[in-house]
C-alpha cells in the first residue's frame, strides 16, 4: 500500500504546468531577447537578466498550477474562479513594469511580455479545472 502514489488527474496537472511553464518561459525569454535586439532596454531600476525572464515565468506558472489544485479541490466553481483569479493578477503584475520601467519603450515592453506569459499559461492551465 503506497501513498506516494500520483493520482491520474494530479499528475496530469502536474505535467501540463510544467510543459505550459517551459513552453511560456522560453517565449518571453525569445521576446526579451528580440525586443533588446531591436533597441528596447528592458529596464526596471537596472537591466534585467535574460534568464530572469525564464525564471519569473517558470515560477509564475507553477504558482498558476498550484492556484489550479487548490481551486479543483476547495471551489464549486474551479474554472470560474481561476479565470476571475487569472485576470486580476495578471492586470496587477502589468502595474509593476508600468510603474519601474525605466523608458515608456520598457514599459510596453515588459507589460507585453507579461500579456505574452498570461496568454500562454492561462488558457491551458484552466483547462485543466475539473467541473
Amino acid at each position: 500500500m503506497s501513498t506516494g502514489i500520483a493520482t491520474a488527474p494530479n499528475s496530469s496537472l502536474r505535467r501540463t504546468t510544467i510543459v505550459v511553464a517551459a513552453v511560456a518561459a522560453t517565449a518571453t525569454t525569445l521576446a526579451a531577447a528580440s525586443l533588446r535586439a531591436a533597441g528596447v532596454h528592458l529596464a526596471a531600476g537596472g537591466k534585467i537578466p535574460l534568464a530572469a525572464f525564464a525564471q519569473f515565468t517558470f515560477a509564475g506558472a507553477v504558482l498558476g498550477g498550484i492556484l489550479v489544485a487548490v481551486l479543483n479541490r476547495r471551489s464549486t466553481l474551479p474554472q470560474r474562479r481561476f479565470i476571475q483569479t487569472a485576470v486580476v493578477l495578471t492586470a496587477l503584475s502589468c502595474l509593476a513594469p508600468a510603474a519601474a520601467g525605466d523608458d515608456l519603450s520598457s514599459k510596453i515592453g515588459l507589460i507585453a511580455i507579461h500579456l505574452l506569459a498570461a496568454t500562454i499559461i492561462a488558457p491551458v492551465l484552466s483547462r485543466r479545472t475539473t467541473r
